[in-house]
């Protein structure tokens, strides 16, 4: 079978899956769906069945990396400043202050682990640990959503879990993206080593350049069909430019979505065209993440699960200390941290991209801690955001 042939196939099974059987799931059984795509893609690929042969997955690597952009520049749309100004400033607090204690605890112990279990420099493991700690701050959105259907108002566990999601989000996104700029190969310009400051620049650059093209060429459109296929230009461009580069590609497409959303006077239909297909992107770039994945050639077992504890652990403890410390605990209630478990399809944008940039050390360590956290959280997430959720609004009657 062709890889063209192959491409159809699995954007239209997962199209009809993101519509119908993924909601029916949803609705019934309160799953977030993903953690079965992600084996789905296990089974098919090189390492179990071979249908998706290593050639194969390399050849698609250009949609992968579209499906990456996608994702980036969905969150991106979601950083409207007009609905973020009416967000109490708690809420952002208490979001940033968990984002970075999660980031500071899974990256320390997982740095210090990772020298100790391969006899490394600590210099040496910073890298991964830094790109695991990104990774576990992303959150799963898509369970809270989930679990806020059906409530019969929104309660202040719920607006912060809202906020929190988004936050964690950003936070990853960019955590990695600055981490991709610091760790790139060295390009001498004009005898002079391009700096980390310059990289970053340049991926910030990408997107905002990327949206200057598209307000000039389809500022005033409406068509639902024609703004799609320009927007698929758009992350095509941003998602390859910033790849070509060795840059994250989720980072430059944010960038791009959220200069969007806050400049156009069409804001509404873009974001509605980008969240349109963006369930049927995530299960085709976790498809071809789990045809992808391969055990890392060193021992991989004890950072795994020291991974899935350590982030579970700052997750919760770290939503507890945020609310301790600004007073706000008696109103969120002390595990509402439990909500946020849930690691979501971005977590696997950035593992994925970690593995396909230059110069990134044990990247199949960091991308199965990805995998596997995303199998194990997944499929409960909603569950867990449901009874957050359920306690926060019987808990302000």
């Amino acid at each position: 079978m062709s890889a063209s042939l192959t491409l159809v196939l699995l954007v239209a099974a997962a199209y009809l899956a993101a519509r119908v059987v993924v909601d029916w799931l949803g609705r019934r059984f309160l799953v977030v769906s993903g953690a079965e795509y992600l084996l789905l893609g296990i089974l098919l690929g090189p390492r179990v069945a071979g249908l998706l042969t290593h050639d194969v997955v390399q050849s698609l690597a250009p949609v992968t990396t579209l499906a990456m952009g996608w994702v980036g520049a969905t969150v991106g749309s979601r950083l409207d400043v007009r609905h973020l100004v009416g967000v109490p400033g708690m809420a952002f607090r208490l979001a940033f202050v968990e984002s970075a204690l999660t980031f500071a605890v899974v990256g320390a112990i997982e740095m210090v682990a990772i020298a100790a279990l391969y006899d490394i420099a600590l210099l040496d493991a910073a890298l991964p640990a830094a790109a695991l700690g990104a990774i576990a701050v992303a959150s799963s959105s898509a369970g809270v959503e989930l679990a806020a259907r059906g409530l019969k108002r929104e309660s202040a566990v719920v607006t912060q879990l809202g906020v929190s999601t988004l936050v964690n989000a950003l936070c990853a996104v960019v955590s990695f993206g600055v981490l991709a700029a610091v760790w790139h190969r060295t390009v001498l310009v004009h005898d002079r080593a391009m700096t980390s400051t310059e990289w970053v620049a340049i991926t910030l650059g990408i997107g905002v350049a990327a949206g200057a093209l598209f307000h000039l060429f389809v500022e005033d459109e409406h068509d639902a069909d024609r703004l799609f296929v320009s927007l698929v230009g758009g992350v095509i461009l941003v998602s390859g430019a910033a790849t070509y580069l060795g840059l994250s590609p989720v980072l430059a497409a944010l960038v791009f979505g959220a200069m969007l959303v806050n400049t156009s006077r069409n804001r509404i239909d873009l974001r509605a065209a980008l969240e349109r297909v963006e369930r049927p992107y995530t299960l085709v770039l976790l498809l071809f993440a789990g045809a992808a994945w391969r055990p890392s050639e060193r021992a991989w077992v004890a950072p795994v699960l020291l991974y899935l504890l350590v982030r579970a652990v700052a997750k919760v403890g770290g939503a507890r200390l945020a609310s301790r410390a600004n007073g706000v605990l008696p109103v969120l209630g002390a595990h509402w941290g439990r909500a946020l478990v849930g690691q979501g399809g971005l977590a696997i944008a950035i593992a994925l991209s970690y593995v396909y940039q230059d110069g990134g050390t044990l990247p199949y360590l960091v991308f199965t801690c990805a995998i596997a956290s995303a199998l194990l959280t997944d499929v409960f997430s909603a569950r867990m955001a449901r009874a957050v959720a359920a306690g926060g609004e019987s808990g302000s009657r």
